[in-house]
This record gives C-alpha cells, structure tokens and sequence, in this order.
C-alpha cells in the first residue's frame, strides 16, 4: 500500500469514526444528516463530532472521570491547538481532529470559525451567568459559528452573489441561535442545578415565569423565521436537511410555547419518534416549515 493509499484510508477511517460519534449522540441533527448525500453528510459529522468532545471536555466525560476545572480547561486548550495545527497541516493522530481538519481543508473552514467556538467553550469553565453583550458573544461562538461551519460544507465548490450569501449567512446564524437558545430553555433547571450556569441573561429558575418564558420564545420564533427565509437559496439536498432540522426545532418550540413555565423546570421537553418522522416526511416532500401563528403562541 503506497503513502496515499494510507492517508485515503486513514480519512476513511476518521470520518467513519465521526460518522459514530453524531449517531451515538444525537437523534435529530443524526436524522438531518442522514438527508444528505454522503459526502456532505460525512462533512457535517466531522463537523458535529469535533463540537461534540469539545463539549464532552466542558460538560460530560471529563467531568465524570473527576477532573478539575484547571485540567479541563488544558484539555480543552490542547484540543484547539490541535485541531489548528490539523488545519494547517492535514493531519492528527487524533481521529475526530483528523476528520475535521479533512473536511475544514476541502470546505473553507478556518480559524475564523474555530477560535470563537474555542472561546465560547472556555467560557463555559469559568462563566456562570452572562450579561446580555456576554451571552451574544457567547451563542455566536457556541452556535452561530457551527452553522456558518456546515453553510460552508453546503456551499463547497459552488458560488454565489455577495447579495445570495449574505442571507445564507444570516441565516445559518439565527438557525443556530435558535438552536442554541431552545437547548437553553428545556434545559434550564438542569443547567442551574447540575452545571450552576444560568445561560439567559437576568433569568433563574426560581423566578422563572411565563413572561419570561413567552419573551424567550418570541425571539426563538424571529430566529427560526429569518433562517427560514434563507432555506430557497440552498442547494436542493441541503435545503431539504435544514428544512428538516429547522422543522424539528420548531416543533419543539412550539411544544414549549404550549408547556406552563413551571412545567419546564421539571420536565426535558422532546418531539415524539413519529412526530419526527412526520417534519421528515414534509421535509423530503418540499412542504415549507410553517410559521407558528398567533394562535400556537397563546395555546
């Protein structure tokens, strides 16, 4: 076997492996990647599964294996640097570094996008509660930078006008805000009483009111309705994938909108197994993700 042949194989290794970590983890993004072609889908896992041990390192296994917060946050920094030298050099023994950095090099993703995820992650370890400047700061490193990443992979080797990209921009942008932000809201009582993080900028689970929660969900609602508008501009395939992730997420908001504030602090919210297949079924027949209506708001 000659020195390419090796490095073909060592790639088909790392994406397989990645391909591993999105199924194991996660059921909705692992049915909107299985929409797609299989080479995008094998970028987006890269994606999903670098972003993945990152948040491990923050939130899951390093914790659980008893770390403190010094070593976390060193894990976590060797994490970046090697995932940048990956990108420059085309290579890790790592391999969910190696499949990303395969990916990053073939899609256009760079530092520009992995240094704010970086940081966004960081603040994780020493940041428990945010004012409204930190918590923007903090879901566009989060979230917005990780739908910018799989933009690129949707957008790789194809071009478009400033004026087309500008809304695909913003739109990948929100869609992961409202991602981000809908986490945030199922998961607040966790948050608080697990991890000590209260994400919302002035929001406690002990004073946490309907209000609020209305409040929350309206600019979830601005945010899945602005990456909505950017769904046409996408390749078909994509489009079809997004138009699915974006409908799951609106399901779940919706299910939020309609559970008491109350409620939310002691229950994890999720979209039903044939409730989901239902938003695949739209999604592979081109039926557009409704809007919520002034009615499901109130409901």
């Amino acid at each position: 076997m000659g020195i390419e042949d090796s490095l073909a194989r060592y790639n088909a290794a790392a994406l397989r492996t990645s391909a591993e970590v999105i199924r194991y983890y996660s059921t909705s993004f692992g049915l909107a990647a299985r929409t797609l072609d299989r080479t995008t889908r094998s970028s987006i896992e890269a994606v999903y599964a670098l972003v993945r041990v990152a948040d491990e390192i923050v939130d899951g296994a390093a914790a659980g294996a008893g770390l403190p917060a010094s070593a976390v946050e060193r894990l976590l920094d060797d994490l970046e640097r090697e995932t940048e030298a990956a990108l420059a050099t085309g290579y890790s023994a790592n391999l969910v570094v190696h499949a990303f950095a395969v990916t990053a090099r073939a899609t256009g993703i760079g530092t520009d996008l992995t240094r704010p995820f970086f940081a966004s992650m960081r603040a994780d370890i020493t940041q428990r509660e945010h004012t409204p400047e930190s918590f923007d700061l903090y879901v566009y490193g989060s979230a917005e930078v990780v739908g910018l990443m799989c933009l690129r992979t949707f957008l790789a080797g194809r071009t478009a006008t400033p004026e087309e990209d500008a809304v695909l921009v913003d739109g990948a942008r929100h869609l992961g805000a409202a991602f981000q932000k809908i986490n945030f809201l199922r998961d607040l009582a966790e948050d608080f009483s697990t991890l000590g993080r209260s994400y919302f900028p002035g929001i406690r689970p002990g004073s946490f009111t309907e209000a609020d929660k209305i409040r929350l969900l309206d600019d979830i609602d601005a945010d899945l309705r602005i990456s909505a508008a950017a769904l046409p501009g996408l390749p078909p395939t994509p489009r079809r994938a997004v138009a699915l992730a974006q409908g799951l997420f609106a399901e779940l908001a919706a299910r939020l909108r309609r559970t008491p504030a109350d409620e939310l602090l002691r229950a994890r919210i999720r979209v039903p197994n044939p409730v989901k297949l239902r938003i695949l079924a739209q999604a592979f027949t081109g039926r557009a993700v409704p809007e919520v209506t002034a009615q499901e708001r109130t409901a």
